[in-house]
């Protein structure tokens, strides 16, 4: 079991409220950028990942919706916290790809919803390196997709051989 994986599970036991606070929280003070951008955490396991950006001030645009590169980082964070989850600690885990295309005007606040298949989750445990596409789904409060997303993740051995 991996050290962040432990630490997520305990996190998970506590009651829902302060358990998005926690996980966000302890989120943010590791990937900054996250913290900056007020990214919260609503599910963290290993199958699957809800994450949610309000659309305030700090992550808008010049027409008051969330960022286009505000958007890439909700996703980009709700695959990488997954992918983090199963990879094991002798490995490093990177952002290979990252895919977004623009569909239609965001409304309000977004979330996204990052999916590891069991297949998936085998492949970074077992595999010493290797990379994977991950499920991923960006919605609006109008429950629409405002952008498609194609985030790729590898891992390799921390150590060099």
């Amino acid at each position: 079991m991996s050290q962040l994986l432990t630490i997520v599970s305990n996190i998970n036991k506590l009651p829902s409220p302060l358990k998005t606070k926690t996980l966000s929280m302890f989120f943010g003070r590791v990937i900054p950028f996250a913290g900056t951008a007020n990214v919260q955490i609503e599910e963290l396991n290993q199958e699957k990942s809800v994450l949610v950006l309000k659309n305030k001030k700090r992550v808008q645009n010049h027409i008051k919706g969330v960022h286009a590169a505000a958007m890439a980082l909700l996703a980009e964070s709700a695959t990488g916290f997954l992918c983090a989850m199963n990879c094991p600690d002798d490995k490093l885990l990177l952002i290979k790809s990252m895919n977004l295309n623009y569909v239609r005007r965001a409304k309000g606040n977004l979330t996204a919803t990052a999916e590891l298949s069991e297949e998936q989750r085998q492949m970074i445990i077992d595999q010493e390196k290797g990379d994977i596409s991950v499920k991923i789904t960006v919605t609006d409060e109008d429950n629409k997709e405002p952008v498609e997303c194609e985030m790729i993740w590898a891992w390799v051995p921390k150590k060099r051989k």
